[in-house]
Order: C-alpha cells, then sequence, then structure tokens
C-alpha cells in the first residue's frame, strides 16, 4: 500500500524554490520552528492533508516540463513517503529534484530513513532557517548557514560537493 504524506500545499509552475519552473511539495511537519521561518504554518504536521503518494505522483506526472521541489515544514519529517514518491518520480522521469530541510546533510546520513530519500535527490537545500544570517542575495536558499548540495556528487565523494551556482 503507498505511503500518505501530510502535505500543506502543493503549487504549480513556481521559480522561487530551484531553478526552471518546479512544483513544489510543501510537507507538513517540522520540528526545528525556526525564529522568522517564512512559513510557521508549516510547523503542525496536522495543518496538513493526508495524501496519498500515488496522488502526488499524478500531480507530478501531469506537468511535463516541471522539475520537482521538496519544501515545508521539512520533508526530512517524513522520510518514509517522500523516499517512496521520489523513487517512482526517477523510475518514471528524468526531472530534477530538489529538497529543503532545516537538518544538515551530515546528521541526515546517520539516519537509513533520510540516506534513502537522498539518494532520489539531486539537490539538498540544509540548515536551518537563522535569522541574523538573512540575505536576500543568496540564491534558492534565506540564510548564509544554508548550503546548495549535489547529492549524488556528495554521495560518491563520500563528502559535501557543492553545487555550482552559475547557471
Amino acid at each position: 500500500m503507498a505511503a500518505r504524506l501530510s502535505i500543506l500545499d502543493i503549487v504549480d509552475d513556481t521559480t522561487v524554490d530551484g531553478p526552471g519552473f518546479r512544483t513544489a511539495i510543501y510537507a507538513a511537519g517540522c520540528p526545528n520552528a525556526c525564529p522568522g521561518c517564512h512559513n510557521p504554518q508549516s510547523w503542525n504536521m496536522a495543518n496538513g492533508r493526508m495524501m496519498p503518494v500515488d496522488d502526488l505522483l499524478s500531480r507530478v506526472m501531469a506537468d511535463d516540463f516541471a522539475d520537482v521541489t521538496f519544501s515545508g515544514g521539512d520533508p526530512m519529517f517524513q522520510p518514509e513517503g517522500f523516499a517512496e514518491l521520489a523513487e517512482a518520480i526517477k523510475a518514471r522521469t528524468s526531472k530534477t529534484i530538489w529538497c529543503y530541510t532545516g537538518f544538515t546533510y551530515e546528521a541526515l546520513l546517520g539516519d537509513e530513513r533520510t540516506v534513502r530519500l537522498l539518494r532520489s535527490v539531486d539537490v539538498l537545500v540544509d540548515g536551518r532557517y537563522v535569522e541574523s544570517l538573512r540575505d536576500e542575495t543568496l540564491l534558492f536558499r534565506g540564510s548564509a548557514n544554508q548550503r546548495v548540495i549535489d547529492v549524488p556528487a556528495s554521495l560518491e565523494a563520500g563528502r559535501v560537493v557543492l553545487l555550482d551556482l552559475d547557471f
């Protein structure tokens, strides 16, 4: 049986959560509760609606051109369901998947559930939002401590490899 995820919102054809047009899936639930968070309504898992992975996959597949972003909340708070969704997307398409999380890449490597999700993610934007480090000039992130990580290259190298944002 397909997993169900608590989803706050889905935004089609957004251009702010990664390069190009993207289908952004906003997870409900975030244990980090960062001060100054732009999406505090996403902290409570109960604010989302439970959606089967198959329904989310259908929504992603309905847009031939948009890539995919998992944001929130924090998708790593529901790693099994997001891993199932990411694996299904990768099995059917060549879409890139970006994922935003308040956890660090290194912390995620300590949990097999989050590693499973990482294996299907192309780019991870990691780290808690830190209001005192807010920088509106940064591409695709809100504070200077957050990193934009090339996940396949990082998994292969055994260390963090940052994505070249000169595209």
